[in-house]
């Protein structure tokens, strides 16, 4: 949805006024399981790119916490750590999110995933899967600078004694995504347009590709001006809402588990 919704140009089957719109038309149209498309890319990207985020993450956090403010929370460090822990899990995300994203485009000609991957090798080269990787880390760094930061001042307020609170978690982890997705939806229009190089908008690119934050920002103004800066908003919201709240609710649990485990050992021995 977040993706038809940020379409500059859409075919006029493919204008849709809201999400529950959006949502209606597809499944009535195109088959219930048309807005599942990139699921399987999307799991497979998610798992690697997971791991080396919150890894990194916590590794950074406690190290530079302990050198700005020793023994305390410091939300320099904490998003400063995320925008660290960003440059790993894009690098690893961004070519999933490129067959993704053209997987879920209006009349998309991929049926299969595979099918995606190669043609956008032969016909763009292995470039075409890094196009939007600066765009992405422009976008991605101040949304997890902002995420980062939301959730620990959240979990300061709503769990100062910071245990494992899951209804803590998932209410921090929700509002800190919805902040961070509204606030960066700009960058994110113009991240859509690099990954899926909108047919339609490409009418106003002399180069016939588009490429470049930069670039990506001039079309997208040329296109729709200010107002397409923010298409897909509420979609962009409603999808990082849930989408944060779970992986923050899942990584605290297993968290708990093996940092109960872990003092368990330490008490056995």
């Amino acid at each position: 949805l977040q993706t038809r919704m940020q379409s500059l140009q859409p075919e006029p089957a493919a204008r849709y006024r809201n999400v529950l719109e959006a949502l209606w038309r597809i499944v009535q149209t195109e088959g219930v399981w048309r807005p599942m498309r990139g699921m399987n890319i999307t799991a497979t990207g998610a798992g690697p790119a997971h791991a080396l985020y919150f890894a990194c993450y916590e590794k950074l956090k406690k190290t530079l916490s302990d050198v700005i403010h020793a023994g305390g929370n410091s939300h320099v460090a904490n998003g400063a750590a995320g925008c660290v822990a960003t440059l790993l899990h894009d690098a690893a995300m961004n070519p999933a999110e490129v067959v993704k994203q053209r997987m879920q485009m209006y009349n998309s000609p991929y049926q299969r995933v595979t099918d995606c991957v190669r043609t956008v090798w032969r016909n763009e080269g292995a470039g075409a899967f890094y196009r939007s990787y600066t765009t992405q880390l422009t976008m991605n760094i101040p949304f997890q600078a902002i995420h980062f930061m939301t959730y620990e001042f959240l979990q300061e307020q709503l769990n100062p004694h910071r245990q494992y609170n899951p209804s803590s978690h998932m209410v921090s982890g929700a509002c800190a995504g919805a902040v961070a997705a509204a606030a960066t939806t700009p960058l994110d229009v113009c991240k859509t347009l690099l990954n899926t190089q909108e047919s339609l908008a490409l009418s106003s690119n002399i180069s016939g590709h588009i490429t470049g934050m930069a670039n990506a920002f001039r079309t997208v103004y040329q296109v729709g001006g200010v107002t397409a800066y923010f298409r897909g908003v509420q979609a962009r919201v409603i999808y990082q809402m849930p989408s944060t709240a779970i992986a923050w609710s899942v990584y605290e649990f297993f968290k708990y588990i093996l940092t109960k485990r872990q003092e368990e050992r330490r008490a056995g021995k």
